[in-house]
């Protein structure tokens, strides 16, 4: 619910693309927000005002000169408390006029009139899209400071192939919750989160892991990510579906994964080691098959690099280091016992034996343990868990 108590103004310009709006404003409606339709009269041939009134459940704002609410100026009304207006799509002309202040419908008076945060989400012909014109306008709205959602590649409606597709609605509330859903209490700040399943090879074919979805470590990066950090994510092995707006890097085993840690936990102001590391990995590497055989087989292991050892032993004063601990048996000692150990700020403790909590799943039951005392949470899902983490760590980081 990010958008719970939200004021949200979506604007729908006269381009194919309208009717993807509809699935968006049921969304947003759906989380607890408060959602204006503001249309120009070309949008309305696309797509109906009453569909839009029917998702939203308020008025559909077409005409400026409306006189239904005689005592309100609409147009400056609907902006008041606003907390973000987005164009989609948002057509050249659009574009233009919006650029250069021109107000002469609902919806560019609306958008000039709104003092909320602003995002467009340009959608045309890819050669208007390319056009220095339409390109010179889009930085103008950057320059004061509206975010342009850049369109994707792909066949339009005309028949063409390039830029200019409307991102999908599910790319639109990505953005929208990248801007609005959290306070940047991490702006500025370099995170680096790892997550996801190591893999230790033993020939081409077979590989020894864990049960690790990787869904833990994503929502880590997904909250840093929107309290507004600098979000390096290393990715193992995983089933779930990374975030949007990290930069990503890939490692597929122990040693790729710290190795990789290694250069760039340098850097971090917030290292958050979420991914399931394996302790050991097959002491050698056969770079054939190894084919089946009658009797038993034997797979030597050797130790594999403690990654949150080696940082932590080089971490300086101004970092913050975090790790997590899965235990199965005496939760609270062998988690505060790593805690000292590798030199950390915090650990995340938990327990395979709590129901709805470790791999695979949605949710999670974990304990917060730093020097100062333990934290016992409640199941809750994992988004959450990473809500209550980070807002700790970013209580600590900013004192």
């Amino acid at each position: 619910m990010n958008f719970k108590d939200k004021k949200i103004l979506i604007g729908i310009s006269g381009g194919i693309a309208a009717y993807k709006i509809a699935s968006l404003v049921s969304r947003l409606s759906q989380e607890g927000a408060e959602v204006h339709v503001i249309m120009t009269e070309h949008a309305c041939e696309f797509i109906s005002p009453l569909t839009m009134e029917t998702l939203s459940g308020q008025k559909c704002c077409t005409d400026t000169f409306d006189r239904s609410r005689p005592f309100e100026v609409e147009h400056i009304e609907v902006t008041k408390d606003a907390d973000l207006y987005l164009i989609a799509p948002a057509t050249a002309n659009v574009i233009a006029k919006v650029a250069c202040g021109i107000a002469d419908d609902m919806l560019t008076t609306t958008f000039l009139a709104a003092d909320c945060p602003k995002m467009v989400a340009p959608a045309m012909n890819t050669r208007m899209y390319s056009n220095q014109i339409t390109q010179d306008n889009l930085d103008r709205l950057r320059k004061y400071e509206i975010e342009v959602i850049d369109p994707m590649v792909g066949h339009l409606a005309c028949g063409d192939t390039g830029a200019g597709k409307m991102p999908s609605p599910e790319d639109l509330y990505a953005a929208m919750e990248r801007r609005i859903a959290r306070k940047k209490d991490l702006a500025g700040k370099r995170v680096l989160v790892t997550a996801g399943a190591t893999c230790e090879s033993m020939d081409p074919v077979r590989f020894i892991t864990n049960h690790s979805s990787g869904k833990m470590g994503f929502a880590m990066a997904k909250e840093c990510m929107l309290r507004g950090a600098e979000v390096i994510l290393v990715k193992a092995a995983t089933t779930a579906t990374p975030p949007q707006f990290c930069q990503i890097a890939e490692a597929k085993s122990a040693e790729e994964l710290f190795k990789t840690v290694k250069r760039l936990a340098v850097n971090a102001d917030v290292v958050i080691m979420a991914a399931a590391v394996a302790d050991y990995t097959p002491a050698e590497y056969v770079d054939h098959k190894v084919k089946k055989k009658d009797g038993e087989l034997s797979v030597e292991l050797k130790r594999t690099v403690d990654i949150l050892a080696h940082i932590g032993a080089r971490k300086r004063p101004e970092q913050f280091f975090c790790g997590f601990s899965m235990e199965t048996e005496n939760l609270i000692e062998n988690s505060t016992a790593k805690l000292q150990k590798k030199n950390l700020d915090m650990i995340i403790a938990n327990s395979l034996v709590d129901a709805g909590s470790g791999f695979q799943t949605d949710t999670n039951k974990v304990t917060i343990i730093r020097p100062e005392g333990v934290e016992r949470c409640e199941l809750m899902s994992k988004e959450m868990v990473a809500k209550t983490v980070i807002d700790r760590i970013a209580d600590e980081i900013n004192g």
